[in-house]
């Protein structure tokens, strides 16, 4: 990536110290926010973007457009973009670049398609050059071997995940359904959320009981049976503002990164939304971060009480003692607290 074309591609280490000039880029997406409508008339989505000069932290991208069908509409992480006349700009210490709706221009390869170079969406007024080729094919050979490995410290696990509080995760794709109009996610990491409380009188309790699944639309048997047996597998909706954008980059079983989810409990389950904030970020299958999670629960399934929670240590006695003299004389079985979910 070090090279000059006539079209002047610039390195985004070169272009990060080009303050308010305009210049063009190309590289690869690694991050997709939700498209918002700005204060005014237009929308705007956040992408970010690496090449070879500039892995970490990557570099955002501001796309501004008329209306959300003419933001860039990103198949799959990975995927290459190509910028021109972008301008570069600063913030609270941070560069970025602004896509100007009425004099930038950008298109959108397949990362996989080694010998098309047709892109599969393009700004109106965007023309192809033949030096693009070389481009490409030079950033698909360079995206092979990426890996993009981040501080498994700043994404939270699920056995830590707060009440009221917008979090960090990595975690696998489960399964993906839609309840009457209303899409829901399911994301696993192989820990279990600590269990939520519940305030409800017992009469509320006894003439309308808490569902043991909050969905109308139950899942069915078969898919039920493909959901991991250990760890909480943690709903995530898509709130009013982020409705089916991004729904097609949660791929059922793979590992996923997720910035900014808001972590609630309702009807007593865990749920995560997906809000304006949130961010998906592109996770390889070999990532550190999925490494460790996958140990994690490897080392847990193999332990003599790993299908206790984790936050059931230390172990109790599994037997209910109760007083003899202030019994019936019965015994009850004890047993350990389930939170609700799928645990």
């Amino acid at each position: 990536m070090g090279e000059r074309d006539d079209y002047r591609f610039l390195d985004i280490k070169d272009a990060i110290t080009s303050i308010n000039q305009k210049v063009s880029l190309i590289g690869v997406i690694i991050e997709c926010g939700f498209p918002k409508t700005t204060r005014g008339t237009d929308c705007f989505c956040t992408i970010k973007i690496v090449d070879g000069s500039y892995e970490k932290p990557g570099l955002p991208v501001n796309m501004f457009a008329e209306h959300f069908g003419m933001l860039p509409h990103v198949a799959s992480f990975g995927d290459i973009i190509q910028l021109s006349n972008v301008m570069m700009k600063t913030h609270g210490g941070e560069v970025y670049a602004v896509f100007n709706k009425k004099s930038s221009t950008f298109a959108i390869y397949d990362r996989n398609d080694s010998e098309g170079f047709l892109p599969y969406q393009t700004y109106p007024i965007f023309i192809q050059r033949d030096v693009d080729k070389k481009l490409i094919t030079r950033m698909r050979k360079w995206f092979i071997d990426l890996q993009f490995d981040e501080d498994s410290n700043n994404f939270s696990l699920m056995r830590e995940l707060k009440e009221g509080k917008f979090a960090d995760l990595a975690c696998k794709v489960i399964h993906v359904q839609e309840f009457k109009g209303e899409w829901m996610g399911f994301l696993w990491d192989g820990t279990d959320a600590h269990p939520s409380s519940i305030s409800s009188r017992l009469e509320d309790e006894k003439n309308n009981p808490l569902p043991l699944q909050p969905e109308q639309l139950h899942l069915s048997r078969d898919i039920l049976s493909t959901f991991p047996t250990l760890g909480t597998v943690l709903r995530v909706v898509f709130d009013q503002g982020t409705k089916k954008h991004g729904l097609h980059l949660l791929h059922i079983g793979k590992w996923m990164k997720f910035i900014n989810v808001y972590c609630d409990v309702n009807g007593g389950f865990w749920r995560g939304s997906f809000t304006p904030l949130t961010k998906f970020r592109y996770t390889h299958d070999k990532d550190r971060i999925v490494l460790e999670r996958e140990r994690l629960y490897n080392e847990r399934e193999g332990l003599k009480f790993g299908r206790n929670p984790y936050w059931s240590f230390p172990l109790t006695f599994p037997i209910t003692g109760v007083n003899y003299k202030d019994s019936t004389g019965c015994y009850f079985n004890g047993c350990s607290y389930i939170s609700r979910g799928y645990s």
